[in-house]
Protein backbone atom coordinates (compact mmCIF):
# COMPACT_ATOMS: atom_id res chain seq x y z
CA UNK A 1 0.00 0.00 0.00
CA UNK A 2 1.26 3.50 -0.72
CA UNK A 3 1.65 5.94 1.74
CA UNK A 4 -0.88 9.05 1.91
CA UNK A 5 1.34 12.18 1.37
CA UNK A 6 -1.95 14.40 2.42
CA UNK A 7 -2.56 12.34 5.52
CA UNK A 8 1.15 12.60 6.83
CA UNK A 9 1.27 15.56 6.05
CA UNK A 10 -1.26 16.51 8.16
CA UNK A 11 -0.18 14.37 10.97
CA UNK A 12 3.28 15.86 10.93
CA UNK A 13 2.07 19.47 10.66
CA UNK A 14 0.72 20.14 14.06
CA UNK A 15 4.18 18.66 15.55
CA UNK A 16 5.96 20.74 13.13
CA UNK A 17 3.86 24.41 13.81
CA UNK A 18 4.08 24.07 17.67
CA UNK A 19 7.69 24.46 17.70
CA UNK A 20 7.61 27.31 15.36
CA UNK A 21 8.39 25.57 12.03
CA UNK A 22 6.81 25.67 8.57
CA UNK A 23 6.58 22.44 6.80
CA UNK A 24 8.25 22.95 3.88
CA UNK A 25 7.40 19.31 2.48
CA UNK A 26 6.95 16.15 2.72
CA UNK A 27 8.15 13.72 0.37
CA UNK A 28 7.82 10.15 0.02
CA UNK A 29 10.25 7.54 -1.63
CA UNK A 30 8.48 3.60 -2.37
CA UNK A 31 10.68 1.30 -3.22
CA UNK A 32 10.53 -2.57 -3.11
CA UNK A 33 12.39 -2.86 0.64
CA UNK A 34 11.23 -0.04 2.27
CA UNK A 35 9.42 3.67 1.90
CA UNK A 36 11.13 6.57 3.06
CA UNK A 37 9.59 9.53 4.34
CA UNK A 38 11.49 13.14 4.25
CA UNK A 39 9.36 15.95 6.42
CA UNK A 40 11.49 19.07 5.70
CA UNK A 41 11.10 21.83 7.45
CA UNK A 42 12.61 25.38 8.01
CA UNK A 43 11.87 29.02 10.17
CA UNK A 44 12.95 32.56 9.76
CA UNK A 45 15.47 31.59 12.71
CA UNK A 46 16.98 28.17 11.17
CA UNK A 47 17.03 24.83 12.67
CA UNK A 48 19.97 22.85 14.53
CA UNK A 49 20.41 19.33 15.16
CA UNK A 50 18.67 19.38 18.45
CA UNK A 51 15.25 20.49 17.30
CA UNK A 52 15.09 18.53 14.29
CA UNK A 53 15.89 15.24 16.36
CA UNK A 54 13.26 16.64 19.06
CA UNK A 55 10.63 16.60 15.57
CA UNK A 56 11.51 13.14 14.37
CA UNK A 57 11.09 11.34 17.52
CA UNK A 58 7.54 12.84 18.27
CA UNK A 59 6.60 12.19 14.21
CA UNK A 60 7.94 8.66 14.37
CA UNK A 61 6.04 7.90 17.53
CA UNK A 62 3.08 9.87 15.79
CA UNK A 63 2.96 7.63 12.48
CA UNK A 64 3.89 4.77 14.30
CA UNK A 65 0.51 4.85 15.82
CA UNK A 66 -1.21 4.62 12.27
CA UNK A 67 -0.66 1.71 11.39
CA UNK A 68 -3.57 2.20 8.95
CA UNK A 69 -0.57 4.30 7.12
CA UNK A 70 1.29 1.18 4.85
CA UNK A 71 1.84 -2.38 5.89
CA UNK A 72 5.06 -2.00 4.41
CA UNK A 73 8.34 -0.72 6.48
CA UNK A 74 9.31 2.76 6.22
CA UNK A 75 12.72 5.58 7.12
CA UNK A 76 11.98 8.70 8.66
CA UNK A 77 14.17 11.31 7.81
CA UNK A 78 13.81 15.40 9.02
CA UNK A 79 15.91 17.18 7.70
CA UNK A 80 16.32 21.52 6.67
CA UNK A 81 16.59 22.27 3.34
CA UNK A 82 19.10 22.23 1.26
CA UNK A 83 21.40 24.54 -0.25
CA UNK A 84 20.19 23.80 -4.31
CA UNK A 85 16.13 24.19 -2.53
CA UNK A 86 14.68 26.43 -5.22
CA UNK A 87 13.31 29.88 -3.70
CA UNK A 88 9.70 29.54 -4.68
CA UNK A 89 7.32 31.28 -1.71
CA UNK A 90 7.66 34.63 -0.08
CA UNK A 91 9.49 33.31 3.04
CA UNK A 92 12.53 31.75 1.10
CA UNK A 93 13.02 34.82 -0.23
CA UNK A 94 13.19 37.00 2.77
CA UNK A 95 15.15 34.36 4.87
CA UNK A 96 17.81 34.43 1.90
CA UNK A 97 18.12 38.19 1.83
CA UNK A 98 21.87 38.91 1.40
CA UNK A 99 22.71 35.53 0.17
CA UNK A 100 23.99 35.65 -3.52
CA UNK A 101 21.38 34.16 -5.81
CA UNK A 102 21.21 33.12 -9.61
CA UNK A 103 17.61 33.91 -11.34
CA UNK A 104 16.26 32.44 -14.20
CA UNK A 105 13.49 34.30 -16.14
CA UNK A 106 10.57 32.99 -17.75
CA UNK A 107 12.08 34.76 -20.74
CA UNK A 108 15.65 32.84 -20.70
CA UNK A 109 17.59 35.73 -19.42
CA UNK A 110 19.88 35.25 -16.32
CA UNK A 111 20.78 37.99 -13.43
CA UNK A 112 23.08 37.23 -9.94
CA UNK A 113 23.21 38.93 -7.01
CA UNK A 114 22.33 39.53 -4.00
CA UNK A 115 18.73 39.21 -2.29
CA UNK A 116 17.98 42.36 -1.25
CA UNK A 117 14.47 43.86 -0.18
CA UNK A 118 11.06 41.89 -0.76
CA UNK A 119 8.10 43.73 -2.00
CA UNK A 120 4.94 42.02 -2.44
CA UNK A 121 5.74 41.58 -5.87
CA UNK A 122 9.26 42.33 -6.40
CA UNK A 123 12.42 41.12 -5.00
CA UNK A 124 15.38 43.84 -5.01
CA UNK A 125 18.69 42.26 -6.46
CA UNK A 126 21.86 43.77 -5.84
CA UNK A 127 24.36 43.48 -8.52
CA UNK A 128 28.19 44.29 -7.89
CA UNK A 129 29.46 45.47 -11.49
CA UNK A 130 33.18 45.31 -10.84
CA UNK A 131 32.76 47.40 -7.66
CA UNK A 132 29.82 49.48 -9.20
CA UNK A 133 26.54 48.18 -7.72
CA UNK A 134 23.69 48.88 -8.65
CA UNK A 135 19.87 47.28 -7.41
CA UNK A 136 17.51 45.31 -10.25
CA UNK A 137 13.83 45.07 -9.25
CA UNK A 138 12.66 41.82 -10.47
CA UNK A 139 9.10 40.60 -10.67
CA UNK A 140 8.53 37.48 -8.95
CA UNK A 141 5.95 35.96 -11.51
CA UNK A 142 8.71 36.26 -14.33
CA UNK A 143 11.30 34.48 -11.81
CA UNK A 144 11.27 30.86 -14.11
CA UNK A 145 14.03 29.37 -11.57
CA UNK A 146 16.37 31.00 -8.47
CA UNK A 147 18.53 29.27 -7.23
CA UNK A 148 21.11 30.78 -3.79
CA UNK A 149 24.57 29.85 -4.09
CA UNK A 150 27.23 28.68 -2.26
CA UNK A 151 29.19 31.66 -1.18
CA UNK A 152 32.26 31.64 0.08
CA UNK A 153 33.36 35.00 -1.01
CA UNK A 154 33.67 38.39 1.13
CA UNK A 155 30.91 40.43 0.63
CA UNK A 156 31.13 44.20 0.17
CA UNK A 157 29.69 46.59 3.19
CA UNK A 158 28.40 48.33 0.12
CA UNK A 159 26.48 45.45 -1.44
CA UNK A 160 25.37 44.18 2.06
CA UNK A 161 23.76 47.54 3.12
CA UNK A 162 22.30 48.09 -0.30
CA UNK A 163 20.66 44.11 0.78
CA UNK A 164 19.58 46.05 3.32
CA UNK A 165 20.95 44.15 6.44
CA UNK A 166 21.86 45.91 9.69
CA UNK A 167 25.40 46.81 11.40
CA UNK A 168 25.79 43.30 13.23
CA UNK A 169 24.13 41.36 10.42
CA UNK A 170 26.75 42.76 7.98
CA UNK A 171 29.61 42.16 10.81
CA UNK A 172 29.03 38.51 11.11
CA UNK A 173 28.21 38.01 6.77
CA UNK A 174 32.28 39.48 6.49
CA UNK A 175 33.28 37.93 9.14
CA UNK A 176 31.52 34.99 9.93
CA UNK A 177 34.33 33.77 12.81
CA UNK A 178 33.05 36.28 15.25
CA UNK A 179 29.04 35.31 15.15
CA UNK A 180 27.63 34.38 18.12
CA UNK A 181 27.36 30.98 19.33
Amino acid sequence: MTIDRTRVRQLVGEFVTDRGLDLEDVIISTSADTDEIRVIVDSDAGTDLDLLGELSRDISDALDTHDDLSDAPYTLEVTSPGVDRPLTLPRHWRRARGRKVTIRGVDGALIAGRIGALGDETVAIVVNHRGRIAVESVRLDAVERAVVEVDFSRPSVAELTRCGLDDAEIARRRDPGTAEL
